[in-house]
């Protein structure tokens, strides 16, 4: 008899973002319904300290904020890690006010279907999104986790709201304390998970991506934080590594060449492996995986969930958790190699 495959976690980015605006309660019941394991809770801070739920704490591009003349003054220019942006930020706001606000697709000329759904569902916070995860998985008689992304912590950190203190209170109130519990905390920075590490026992998955570097430690690459000593580094603070999917299949004249070495590594230091994002449209697959000439129309993507599951990866994010959900029944059901 073959030996039975390992069974990765399916992890709805944002929800089912693809299909529903991302961060909603709309788009996390989806993701449910859908056969998710854990949802994602993009976390940034208000100014009176509350963690709500947006991708970025510019918000004019996932919100209403532009209707609300009342908040039309506080339309302002900052600088977050290193990029100037325009727009309205969460920490110019009060959690009541954000609340006051709906949400809205943040693609919307890629993804029709979700921008439908403008204006239905209000700003979440993590507290919300913890209570959601507990009802559906009463709904649903299967345990939905969470795993939450501190956004930006150094440059709130600056403005005087800390994350790390915050984030670890609420796993502690909320009975996620434990590398037991159904929670993993995210970050691309690298001092802030080293700071909760000592607040907190949930699990811990460091971010990295393709280019660049964490926005607190500029002499340090992602690509170098993924060689084998990068990684056991790494492991000394984490209990993960979430690279952009790229970094494990990496794409050669606009095809899926073959698996990097990553998993292997990560996993020789004790380290899950959760790859980020899976996206089903034209527009974010490789050339030789796309279906006609429309960026919106889907695309070949289970090419990508079979690649990436053969890869070894512990989970795997995306945007389209039933599209995963049916690409691991079918990577499961197959016989290994």
């Amino acid at each position: 008899m073959s030996p039975a495959r390992k069974r990765p976690i399916i992890i709805a980015h944002r929800g089912a973002s693809g299909l529903r605006p991302e961060h909603t309660a709309s788009a996390y019941r989806l993701a449910v319904d859908q056969g998710t394991d854990f949802i994602e809770p993009d976390l940034v801070l208000t100014r009176d300290g509350a963690m709500v739920v947006r991708h970025e704490n510019e918000i004019g591009g996932t919100t209403n904020i532009a209707a609300h003349a009342e908040f039309a003054a506080r339309k302002t220019r900052k600088q977050v890690d290193g990029e100037w942006i325009e727009g309205w930020f969460t920490e110019d706001f009060t959690l009541a006010e954000l609340k006051t606000l709906r949400c809205r697709e943040r693609l919307p000329a890629l993804r029709l279907e979700s921008a439908s759904f403008d204006g239905t569902d209000p700003i979440l916070t993590f507290d919300d999104v913890v209570a959601l995860a507990r009802a559906e998985s009463q709904r649903v008689g299967r345990v939905i986790g969470v795993y939450p992304e501190m956004k930006h912590p150094g440059y709130f950190a600056r403005l005087g709201l800390p994350f790390e203190a915050r984030l670890a209170s609420a796993l502690k109130a909320l009975d996620l304390d434990s590398a037991e519990a159904p929670v993993f905390v995210q970050c691309f920075e690298v001092q802030p998970l080293k700071t909760i590490r000592a607040l907190t026992r949930a699990r811990l998955v460091q971010l990295v991506s393709a280019t660049g570097g964490p926005a607190d430690q500029p002499s340090v690459s992602y690509p170098d934080m993924v060689t084998a000593r990068g990684l056991k580094a790494i492991a000394g603070y984490a209990q993960g590594v979430g690279p952009d999917w790229s970094m494990v299949i990496p794409l050669k004249d606009g095809a899926l060449a073959p698996a990097t070495d990553l998993v292997r590594n990560a996993h020789a230091v004790g380290l899950a492996v959760h790859p980020w994002t899976v996206r089903a449209e034209n527009a974010f697959l490789p050339q030789s995986l796309r279906n006609g000439s429309n960026p919106a129309d889907p695309g070949e993507v289970g090419a990508v969930y079979k690649a990436l599951f053969e890869s070894g990866v512990d989970g795997l994010f995306s945007d389209f958790p039933g599209l995963e959900f049916a690409a691991r029944a079918r990577y499961l059901a197959a016989a290994p190699n």
